[in-house]
């Protein structure tokens, strides 16, 4: 893509934020400030965010059937499993329901969606034959946070992927479950934040006394802590750490990026979901959730990979793998040159953002380059010759290769 294609630019001089995240992907021209809590995504932004959804959605539909469930729902729903009383609800009504007293009903802005995914498949009137099975969605979501900050790190409005799963017995999801903690793990390490994202045990709330499972990175940003046990050799969050384990074991600070937890029978049992087992005895059906912050990863990519210049992408979400500025001066030749590596990478599949602006001084292309993160940079000008100058965003090295062992390179 050339960069006048893209219809915003990075501005280094935009504020600083409280967290690296947002002050990196607002200068890079990532995403944009709307409120406290909510962003924008601009098109490089867009494109990072489609390929971790993209990633994750490759590994969820080996184990589940996409769906989109709306995100505006009626309150009874809410009422009916007795959770109108979660203080992170958004309530809505139309901004003329009072005056013209034409609708006074209210609605939720869903934060997570059991309450609409249980009575949609209790519509299907399955039987034990149809048990397990698992759906997904990635969607918006909405959460009232009193004092959203630290960017992507919490949001009001956010990005989401929640998948649950249906089962006949609390045996079977359990094996269903463990399944999704080794998904889990691949999906990280695909996202590139693998090696650093730890199994945290955590607390069930209402849905159960057993350990539940928090998929935590680690991050000198994050806001939350668990806690390694020697002893038991398992990592526990802040929450059900005992005194004596805060005290005398390693603490480390982490971003919680992903969840999974059963939820026993209360949502089915809320809205009647049964089943008839093969002796004809009706049963409520046991269910699960598993979480993982598409938006939220991203901005703890950011926190984590990062320099003096800008944003390191891991290349699995880079928004383009080579930034290709061209340096002509008055040279046509230089620029035909450049052109036609351009086309050549795009040929071979490989995604350029071509930065050939007129005016702007090669320095500036360099700084845009670092700050916006690809994980290759080349430079073809008047100095290089009939070569190219390429340099990985990992390293210090700059190397002078022939044109015709660009595309070798990038793709290693």
């Amino acid at each position: 893509m050339r960069i006048d294609q893209i219809i915003t630019r990075t501005n280094k001089e935009a504020k600083e934020f409280d967290t690296i995240n947002a002050t990196l992907l607002q200068k890079a021209g990532f995403i944009d400030q709307t409120m406290a809590g909510v962003y924008s995504y601009l098109p490089l932004g867009l494109r990072v965010l489609t390929r971790i959804e993209n990633i994750i959605r490759e590994e969820m539909d080996k184990v589940g059937s996409e769906i989109l469930m709306p995100a505006m729902v009626p309150r009874e729903l809410w009422e009916k499993t007795d959770r109108m009383e979660t203080d992170i609800l958004f309530e809505v009504r139309g901004a003329n329901d009072k005056s013209r007293k034409k609708n006074k009903a209210s609605y939720i802005l869903s934060p997570t969606h059991e309450e609409v995914i249980t009575p949609l498949f209790m519509k299907q009137r399955m039987s034990y034959k149809d048990l397990p099975f698992a759906a997904y969605q990635i969607q918006t979501k909405f959460r009232n946070e009193e004092r959203p900050k630290s960017g992507l790190l919490r949001g009001r409005e956010f990005r989401m992927k929640d998948l649950y799963s249906f089962h006949a017995s609390d045996e079977d999801r359990r094996e269903y479950y463990d399944r999704i903690k080794d998904v889990y793990v691949k999906i990280f390490d695909r996202l590139g934040i693998g090696e650093d994202t730890i199994v945290a045990l955590a607390g069930g709330g209402d849905f159960t006394d057993e350990f539940t499972h928090e998929f935590d990175t680690r991050c000198e940003s994050g806001e939350d802590i668990v806690y390694w046990d020697e002893r038991e050799q398992a990592y526990y969050n802040a929450e059900v750490a005992s005194d004596e384990l805060k005290d005398g074991s390693e603490e480390i600070k982490v971003s919680e990026v992903g969840n999974i937890f059963p939820l026993g029978t209360k949502f089915s049992e809320a809205f009647g979901y049964m089943f008839t087992d093969q002796s004809g005895e009706r049963k409520p059906v046991h269910m699960a959730s598993y979480g993982i912050g598409s938006s939220r990863v991203m901005g703890v990519i950011v926190e984590k990979f990062n320099d003096d210049g800008g944003i390191i992408w891991p290349k699995s979400v880079a928004p383009f793998q080579v930034y290709l500025a061209v340096m002509p001066g008055d040279n046509k030749a230089v620029i035909e040159r450049a052109d036609k590596i351009y086309e050549d990478l795009l040929g071979a599949g490989i995604e350029v953002l071509y930065d050939d602006r007129a005016g702007v001084s090669g320095g500036m292309k360099l700084k845009d380059a670092d700050l916006t993160g690809m994980p290759w940079r080349a430079v073809v000008s008047e100095k290089t010759g009939s070569k190219v100058e390429i340099k990985a965003r990992t390293s210090e090295e700059i190397r002078l290769i022939k044109g015709s062992d660009l595309l070798k390179v990038v793709k290693a």
